[in-house]
């Protein structure tokens, strides 16, 4: 399987109105051109608001793969979808939920990383879009992409290859993990 880094996305957190409060949130990112260094924590130019449940070394880095724009596009006509709308840091094609497994490891550019657990969306999802039923449609769609911790420090690019460099024990599925989270959080279980 060929896979490749589409765009690298960074942010900064601000502050936006939310029903009604005032909430602090990094979702907005926006792709950067040339190499960035990527971090123990994060990836140069971006910073994570709420560190109690995004960031820290398991979830430094947001993977999204860009097969899923097609599918966010007939569902959501008319609705700009740039690289990084839905708050990653990579956008990535040829790594999709079922074939990515929790413990699988890859390297872009001089960097490498491990794939920790898949993003179970909050509130902040809803707010980017200013739909609150995003995160329902989200969990529901299974295309939530995946977190990465950083076990090399190094710098990456867009166009960059990615490549497989180990795999996890359990061969546990980004998808199977989803699939269990999402029963439980939409109450189907």
């Amino acid at each position: 399987m060929s896979a490749r880094l589409v765009a690298v996305s960074t942010g900064r957190p601000r502050e936006v109105e939310w029903q009604g409060e005032t909430v602090r949130t990094s979702i907005f990112k926006e792709p950067v051109a040339g190499r960035l260094r990527v971090r123990r924590l994060n990836i140069e130019g971006d910073e994570q608001s709420d560190l109690e449940v995004h960031g820290g070394e398991d979830k430094a880095v947001y993977a999204y793969p860009a097969e899923h724009y097609a599918y966010w596009r007939e569902q959501l006509p008319g609705v700009p979808l740039p690289w990084g709308v839905f708050g990653e840091n990579l956008t990535v094609e040829g790594l999709l939920e079922g074939g990515v497994h929790i413990g699988d490891c890859f390297r872009m550019g001089s960097a490498e990383f491990v794939v920790t657990e898949p993003r179970m969306p909050c509130y902040k999802l809803a707010l980017r879009f200013g739909r609150p039923d995003m995160v329902k449609r989200f969990l529901k769609s299974g295309r939530t992409g995946f977190y990465l911790a950083v076990l090399k420090e190094g710098e990456i690019g867009a166009e960059d290859a990615i490549e497989a460099s180990g795999h996890g024990q359990q061969r546990i599925s980004i998808a199977a993990v989803v699939a269990g989270k999402s029963r439980q959080k939409l109450g189907i279980v």
